[in-house]
């Protein structure tokens, strides 16, 4: 973790942490940085989500870019790895996204790609803070050499679900799906893209106001998708959230299959086309015990990384293998994307449930999670790195998993935000939900 740079990027509350001093100085830096790497003037993409302080951020990171000498082309509200493939196709210098993706509307963040499609190199990021906090000495550019904001010369929703569609072979007829666009990035492509896959979707929550981002909807708030499945009918139901990295789904009778869940049944499904490399795939250490049990009984194996896609990614490349993702929802097709993508995670479930003339609460039964609870305690960012490693908590953990039995706990803290995570996962539900409150409460206490 860096001084500015999170597990996803740089995020803060707006005029808070994330202003547009620091937007600008970001800009600066990372042009800067680019132009160390080539001898020709960079030339960076920029999409954003639709909060209301993304065109205040955009504005800013653009006037930083230019004052480097480095060119910009907006790409306006995308999803975010939109921007990625973007970036790779229009061989763009580095694609940045604007958005906090499934956070509030109040909070934003910078996050920015290399020309390859993948985030930035740890030590690039370190480069780039280094520049941040030195920023008045980096060179300006002048006359001729000030960038330019470029004319957009593509049609980013229209080549970008292109794209998705092409993934699949046929459409997805047939599927009567309900689609929660959590009045973010999916608001401006989830319509043109099913459409292009002849599928009947009902869309609902894609009309962003610039506060109503993640508001009661989305892959973070289910319940009104669940409803509207049950009662509406719909064979599924698919929630992405504010930037379309992750999607969640929805099944007939409204149970809801997370990441994990999402993850196991499309390996299943590529280990049958043998197409599963390694007849393995990447999750995170908070992947449900469940989900382990699954792959053994299919022959699969489960490689297991740090929370946080871009450490799944890591394990992906390091191994080669072609899926990986989180509970949450990231899910990384390698065949296809360098990040997580909400949309072609979508369709590839859907495409996998049309072949499988299943019903999705069938395929959902196949994985059987154990009862698990994650309770977040909110603590100063200072010492939320530091909490799991007191001896009061280390001695409530080790109390806890005598009464858990058979199961585990862990006490980790968020990446993008002022939280420490509390995770508790076993066979007995009472005491799962016990064993978490009890380690919860000793953090309070000590905060």
């Amino acid at each position: 973790m860096g001084k500015y740079f999170g597990t996803d990027g740089i995020r803060g509350v707006v005029n808070v942490e994330l202003d547009g001093h620091l937007a600008f100085k970001v800009g600066r830096a990372v042009a800067y940085a680019l132009s160390q790497q080539s001898n020709h003037r960079a030339k960076i993409l920029i999409g954003k989500d639709t909060r209301i302080s993304s065109d205040m951020l955009e504005a800013a990171l653009t006037a930083g870019i230019c004052s480097s000498g480095a060119d910009v082309e907006s790409l306006g509200v995308i999803p975010t790895p939109a921007v990625a493939h973007l970036t790779i196709k229009h061989m763009a210098d580095a694609g940045i996204v604007i958005s906090a993706s499934h956070n509030p509307y109040e909070h934003n963040g910078i996050k920015i790609f290399a020309g390859s499609g993948y985030k930035l190199s740890d030590e690039l990021e370190a480069r780039i803070e280094e520049y941040i906090d030195h920023v008045d000495d980096l060179p300006r550019a002048t006359h001729d050499k000030i960038g330019r904001v470029l004319p957009l010369e593509m049609d980013p929703v229209e080549e970008y679900t292109d794209y998705l569609a092409e993934t699949i072979p046929g459409d997805l007829s047939g599927l009567r799906v309900a689609v929660d666009c959590a009045n973010g990035a999916s608001s401006a492509t989830a319509s043109t893209l099913f459409r292009k896959l002849n599928m009947d979707a009902t869309i609902r929550y894609y009309e962003p106001d610039g506060c109503n981002i993640n508001a009661h909807c989305g892959s973070t708030h289910l319940e009104a998708l669940q409803k509207l499945v049950r009662e509406g009918g719909f064979d599924v139901g698919v929630a992405f959230d504010g930037d379309a990295d992750r999607c969640l789904i929805v099944d007939d009778k409204g149970e809801v299959l997370d990441g994990d869940r999402i993850m196991a049944v499309c390996a299943a499904e590529l280990k049958k086309q043998n197409k599963l490399r390694g007849n393995a795939f990447v999750a995170t250490i908070l992947s449900n015990m469940g989900l382990h049990a699954y792959a053994r009984e299919k022959g699969m194996e489960i490689v297991c990384a740090n929370v946080g896609d871009r450490y799944v990614l890591e394990k992906m490349l390091e191994n080669g293998y072609i899926l990986g993702g989180e509970q949450s929802g990231h899910v990384i097709f390698l065949e296809y994307a360098t990040t997580g993508d909400g949309e072609l995670t979508a369709v590839q479930f859907l495409k996998m449930l049309k072949d499988s003339g299943k019903r999705a609460s069938e395929i959902a039964a196949e994985v059987i999670p154990w009862p698990q609870v994650m309770i977040n305690v909110t603590v100063p960012t200072a010492l939320k790195y530091s909490l799991a490693d007191r001896q009061e908590v280390q001695d409530a953990i080790a109390k806890e998993e005598k009464t858990l039995g058979e199961g585990r706990i862990l006490v980790r803290p968020s990446g993008t935000e002022p939280l420490v995570r509390v995770m508790v996962e076993g066979v007995n539900k009472d005491h799962v939900y016990a064993a978490a409150e009890a380690v919860a409460q000793v953090i309070e206490s000590i905060i």
